[in-house]
Order: structure tokens, then sequence, then C-alpha cells
């Protein structure tokens, strides 16, 4: 169904791609939007028990576009160093196929935003006061997974084998 990675040898192992899912903070979400277009937008994200959630208002294009059809990509670029004087980019990134959805239950939504919110902040006043002010006009994406790949530069690889 997913096509295998061409370049095989700089395909990450599959514990390393969940690593950099569980420790990245910003990624981009592309879903099929109007007229056929691929929609990208950048997001905060946080990966909790295998999934990939996204916090977003209630209303919009993307959701619109989810709502009409639930196949989406994310993409996490965890590294992305130009080396000048090789020509060449130490990179690595991790690509997702999934399933997207709009999560529907209020307790459930509530245990994950709570989740995500501490990803990025620890003052849980802050967290307490922007949920109760907002709660009711954002929506918790989630993504299931269906496939994932990560992949690095040559450069990373080599310096890794030294």
């Amino acid at each position: 169904m997913f096509r295998k990675m061409r370049r095989i040898r700089q395909q990450m192992a599959d514990a390393d791609a969940i690593g950099v899912l569980e420790n990245g903070k910003g990624g981009i979400l592309t879903v099929n939007g109007d007229d056929g277009y691929p929609y990208p937008v950048p997001m905060n994200y946080a990966y909790i028990d295998g999934k990939i959630y996204l916090h977003s208002a209630s209303a919009g294009h993307k959701i619109d576009a989810i709502k009409a059809s639930d196949k989406v990509s994310f993409l996490v670029v965890d590294k992305d160093d130009v080396i000048e004087d090789k020509l060449t980019t130490a990179y690595r990134s991790v690509v997702v196929f999934g399933r997207a959805g709009i999560v529907e239950d209020d307790q459930r939504t509530m245990s994950l935003i709570m989740k995500f919110a501490l990803k990025y902040s620890k003052n849980m006043s802050a967290i307490h006061q922007d949920i109760e002010e907002n709660f009711k006009s954002m929506a918790l994406i989630e993504i299931t997974p269906e496939h994932i790949t990560g992949k690095e530069g040559m450069e990373i690889i080599k310096e890794r084998m030294k």
C-alpha cells in the first residue's frame, strides 16, 4: 500500500522515528484541500499513546478538509543543517501517513488537551485558564498512523559510524 523508501540505507529504525515524534514540537499537517489541492499547515502537536494530536480551532479549512477526507500526512523535521562546503544537508525527518478525525468526547478531549499542554508548559495556572477560555471553540485532531517512515541524511549516518 505504501511505497518502500528508495534510499533504504537512509531509513531510520522504527524506534528512532518514534523518538523524533515523541520529542518534536512542530510539524506540518497536510490535508486534501479545496479543489484537490494539498493544504499544508504548520502545527504544534503531541505524540500520545501511538497517536498524533493537534490543537485547532473548531472551524476552518483544515477541519472542513478532514471531515471531507480523513487521509492526511504529517511531517516532522528534526534536523536541517546545511553543510555549505559539501553542498549537502544533515537532515532527519519523519513522515506519517494516517487517518485523522476530531475527538468528539469532551472528557477525553479534556484529558488529552491537558497532556498536550503539559508538553509545552508547566504553568498549570496558564494551562487551566487557556482551556477554560478556549475549550468550547477548539477542536482536537487525532491522527491514527497507518505508515511511519523516518529518513536521515548520509552526513548524519557517516557521523554516527565514526
